[in-house]
């Protein structure tokens, strides 16, 4: 069976709910569009959108450290710029990132029902073209549901998949078959992507997206037994296109010097 794309997600605003998508268009060197296009500043972080630079994932709400976050079922729109907050079903904010009553709508849920766990004023940041990843370089976050299973098996419990918050979920590899492509291109149709680095996971996998409780120990169990916290990987964009569901995945071999 070869190896398919069974899953491509962005996510908008860092911290907050995944948006399932069924094709990607890709561009050279970029991330999925609009993905951690947004963040939530939790108290002063010094990011300047004029000259906008990487900063760790402790400058924003977050869910490593803010798992009531996964209570939240959040979508935004790319023509409105409209994001809609909703909590058990019912709406509970909504406004337009890309204005400035927008954001203070948004910001104002926050102040309210997170005071607790902010640092000072919550604010929401953006600049073109700049994504608020985990890594600085610009890249798609792929995981292995055999190795996703893997970890099910050392936790010896159900791990939900969007624990990982990957764009891309594969299936057809062997466990841990994503460690050996580093540095070998991933051929999909016509995109092209690097294997350029291996995840290593945080607290935030210990979060269960349906409950929003933090019930397991998936980066310390990793660590015991495998000597590792890593599960994914990343790969930059060198050949751009449109990723679909159902895609093959090829490796392509090595290139001999």
């Amino acid at each position: 069976m070869p190896a398919q794309i069974t899953g491509l997600y962005r996510y908008p605003v860092k911290g907050l709910s995944p948006e399932e998508l069924p094709e990607v268009a890709l561009g050279l060197g970029q991330t999925f569009p609009a993905d951690r296009r947004y963040a939530i500043e939790n108290g002063p972080s010094g990011f300047d959108p004029k000259a906008p630079g990487w900063l760790p994932k402790v400058q924003f709400l977050m869910l490593m450290r803010n798992e009531r976050l996964a209570e939240l079922k959040t979508r935004f729109d790319d023509d409105s710029h409209r994001l809609t907050i909703r909590r058990d079903g019912e709406i509970v904010a909504q406004g337009d990132l890309e204005t400035p009553e927008g954001r203070a709508a948004i910001e104002q849920f926050f102040t309210a029902n997170f005071a607790e766990e902010l640092k000072g004023p919550p604010k929401i940041l953006s600049c073109a073209g700049h994504s608020f990843s985990d890594v600085a370089r610009k890249v798609v976050s792929i995981i292995n549901l055999a190795s996703v299973a893997a970890v099910e098996g050392l936790v010896d419990w159900a791990v939900h998949p969007l624990r990982f918050r990957a764009n891309m979920y594969v299936t057809g590899w062997p466990a841990w078959h994503e460690f050996d492509l580093l540095d070998r291109t991933l051929a999909i149709g016509d995109v092209r992507l690097k294997v350029v680095k291996r995840i290593k996971r945080c607290a935030a996998v210990n979060v269960d997206p349906d409950t929003a409780l933090r019930d397991l120990e998936i980066p310390d169990t990793l660590q015991r037994r495998l000597g590792h916290a890593d599960c994914g990987i990343y790969a930059e964009v060198i050949a751009p296109g449109t990723l679909r569901l159902g895609d093959e995945i090829a490796a392509e071999q090595p290139r001999l010097v």
